[in-house]
């Protein structure tokens, strides 16, 4: 019997040091951007509203209402939560919503995080399903007194056991006037923790945030935080393999949210309450708003003058013509002849959508061949001579080229030495023009101390008399991947991102050059410690000056903050710092009064582990009321080096620089439009090879894009043709 149970024990044994051998190869979700849960549902399939989602407005703010729990707000937790097996530690939840009194009699997710479901659980749920959610519904409405106690009491029995048999990891819920965060504890037991006190069932829109770390609390509508203290920790081991999100429901028909909601955030290892907080309208602080929410309807494509699943306080009204005055103030009008859209002001009708000249297709106009690789393209405009071109080309022996436009697209006009081009930017002081090219590869000014780590960007001036380019000044960088010039206050500025110092250092300082007009050149102003610096932008909002910097890579990890500056007395302060991945391009762009920037997205690497090419660039909103950029919108790249923003007519454009997919360099690059609510959407792809940049350009009324390859002897201009 002894030697029985002591092979009993070895077996225990074993299976306690296998379990634990899995779980420390189980990986934590960590260095994750927040997760934008609504966005997601609602926006991956831009063309129509999902299945069981109608978009509601409620005091002059929108939020989605859910009529079913369709399938499609649900999707497996591996689409956000990638390469990772468990749940992080530390996180905050962002929600904003609008709950009715009638709501606060009901259990309700808000959302959840469920099980895979076996065969068994699946019949079982779809035979309560079926069996009569009508008689339910019709059972509360006449429930009253101790009689709804008793149903409340009911339901959450029936809730739990539901939750006990293991479906539920991890969720939040709503019932009376209590707030309910549901996880699955330690032996499959899920707990519950309850904030009490919040009257949020008052048909007013509420901003919460629950924080779940080293503190638990609630934050509502910016107030200070209710704060509980647990018995039981979150655990640092919640399995999330195979698991689903559900949006606004708990997988079933029962615990449906009937408010409105407008904002579901996951933010891991952050308190994301300082990041919208304090906020000059608490109630609807933002930090990610599902564009579909932020905007007026636009028209069904698939529908003709059928409008969008969209409700508003008053009725859209068709005809030719319709009167506006303080009665119809905030009503909308859809005119079938003009093909658009207006709502009232209370005066006169504004211009919500009409139809205007589009772009029809993308004609291959000119395939340029140069001397070698291009890393860079600069259009601009030289007075006296017209439209010219400047490529940073990658061999040493033929060096850099400037083109002419002609009316057979660019031709050659001036060759310039270079050492391993990297980028070229014009500027201009006053009336004179300036071209600065950096190199990598040296040059003659290091040709007698090849071990040293510095190299020598040039910077060129343009001699009317001669008419070209001659070499104006010298600056010291080190494998400087970009150049931005801008001016504030009448002086200019020129930054370059010193990308590496030497093979392995990759954390030094980039540098602000300011001109002196007494000297007539170039000098250091301030220093800015940067990592594997890859691109500068600089853009003003209002009376605010901004320098962004896309950081790639610290020595170790492609995963590092990449920093906003902000311009204060004199010189750039620290302003907002945001996850990237070796991002090699910012953009800024604004759309009407909304200024956005988009992240070029390279690709995710740690250490000696393998690459990850395709993944998301992301474009940020400015939320003037936060004072910070907020996520927008995510877009799929592969290996993105660059993003180019151009208007044509009343439309907006992105196109992206694709690179590489991890497997070849000859891949599509893709024109996106803006959509309004929808974000920006795919139109048009187009075949490039190694694609390093992208740049529009107009000439003569006609617009063009061209494109550099950094693994081919070859640009190629592109015709955008309008209808």
């Amino acid at each position: 019997m002894s030697s029985l149970i002591f092979v009993q024990l070895l077996l225990l044994g074993l299976k306690v040091i296998s379990a634990t051998t899995d779980t420390d190869t189980w990986r934590h979700c960590k260095d994750l951007l927040p997760l934008d849960l609504l966005s997601f549902v609602l926006e991956r399939d831009t063309s129509k509203l999902v299945p069981g989602v109608n978009m509601k407005q409620a005091g002059g703010v929108r939020g989605v209402h859910f009529s079913s729990p369709h399938t499609s707000m649900s999707f497996p937790s591996s689409q956000l939560l990638v390469n990772c097996d468990l749940f992080p530690k530390e996180f905050s939840i962002v929600v904003t919503l609008k709950v009715t009194h009638a709501a606060s009699t009901r259990n309700e997710f808000i959302f959840s995080l469920m099980e895979p479901k076996t065969v068994e659980k699946r019949a079982v749920e779809e035979k309560e399903n079926d069996k009569g959610d009508i008689l339910e519904s019709n059972k509360e409405k006449v429930v009253s007194g101790e009689e709804q106690d008793g149903e409340e009491k009911k339901k959450k029995r029936q809730s739990k056991s539901n939750e006990e048999r293991g479906q539920i990891i991890l969720g939040l819920r709503f019932s009376r006037k209590y707030l309910h965060f549901l996880f699955k504890g330690h032996g499959g037991v899920v707990e519950h923790w309850v904030f009490r006190g919040n009257q949020l069932a008052d048909n007013q829109w509420h901003t919460l945030v629950l924080t779940i770390g080293s503190h638990v609390k609630l934050t509502v509508d910016c107030d200070p935080p209710v704060e509980i203290v647990p018995s039981t920790p979150f655990p640092s081991d919640l399995n999330i393999q195979g698991s689903r999100f559900h949006i606004g429901s708990g997988g079933r028909w029962k615990g449906l949210f009937s408010g409105l909601l407008r904002q579901l955030v996951l933010v891991p290892g952050v308190d994301a309450t300082r990041q919208i907080c304090p906020s000059s309208d608490p109630q609807l602080a933002a930090l990610s708003v599902p564009p579909l929410l932020l905007d007026l309807p636009v028209m069904g494509k698939e529908s003709g003058s059928r409008l969008t699943s969209y409700e508003t306080e008053g009725p859209v009204s068709v005809g030719l013509e319709r009167l506006c005055s303080e009665l119809q103030q905030g009503q909308l009008w859809f005119n079938p002849l003009r093909k658009g859209l207006y709502l009232c002001d209370g005066t006169a009708w504004i211009t919500v959508l009409e139809d205007h000249k589009r772009l029809d297709y993308v004609l291959e106009h000119q395939v340029l061949t140069t001397s070698s690789e291009t890393h860079d393209v600069e259009v601009f405009q030289v007075p006296g001579m017209g439209l010219m071109a400047a490529m940073a080309h990658r061999s040493k022996a033929s060096g850099s080229a400037v083109y002419l436009w002609t009316h057979s697209g660019f031709k050659l006009y001036q060759n310039i030495t270079t050492h391993e081009a990297l980028v070229w930017r014009h500027f201009n002081i006053g009336k004179k023009m300036f071209l600065v090219v950096s190199n990598s590869g040296g040059g003659p000014y290091n040709r007698f101390n090849k071990e040293s780590e510095s190299d020598f960007s040039v910077i060129y001036k343009w001699s009317k008399k001669r008419k070209k380019f001659v070499q104006f000044q010298s600056l010291q960088t080190h494998c400087a991947r970009d150049w931005e010039a801008f001016n504030i206050n009448r002086q200019t500025y020129l930054a370059v991102a010193n990308h590496r110092q030497g093979n392995n250092n990759h954390t030094i300082n980039s540098v602000i050059y300011k001109w002196n007009r007494l000297t007539k050149s170039f000098e250091v102003h301030q220093m800015l410690q940067t990592s594997g610096a890859y691109d500068w932008e600089f853009f003003t909002v209002g009376p605010y000056h901004f320098l962004v910097v896309a950081n790639a890579f610290d020595g170790v990890t492609t995963s590092v903050d990449s920093v906003i500056y902000v311009w204060v007395d004199g010189s750039f302060q620290v302003f907002q710092t945001i996850k990237t991945f070796c991002a090699t391009d910012w953009e800024m762009f604004q759309i009407g009064s909304r200024v956005f920037l988009v992240v070029a997205n390279g690709h995710r690497l740690h250490g000696n582990g393998p690459s990850r090419y395709a993944i998301n660039s992301t474009i940020y909103e400015l939320d003037m009321n936060g004072r910070l950029f907020v996520r927008f919108q995510d877009i799929v790249t592969y290996s993105a080096v660059d993003w180019e923003f151009f208007s044509l007519g009343e439309e907006h454009f992105l196109v992206v620089a694709n690179s590489f997919n991890g497997e070849s360099y000859s891949l599509n690059s893709i024109l996106y439009r803006w959509q309004g609510y929808e974000g920006f959407v795919p139109v048009h792809w187009l075949p490039t090879i190694g694609c390093s940049d992208w740049e529009f350009f107009s000439f003569k009324g006609e617009s063009y894009l061209i494109y550099s390859s950094a693994k081919a002897p070859l640009s190629k201009v592109f015709k955008l043709k309008t209808y």
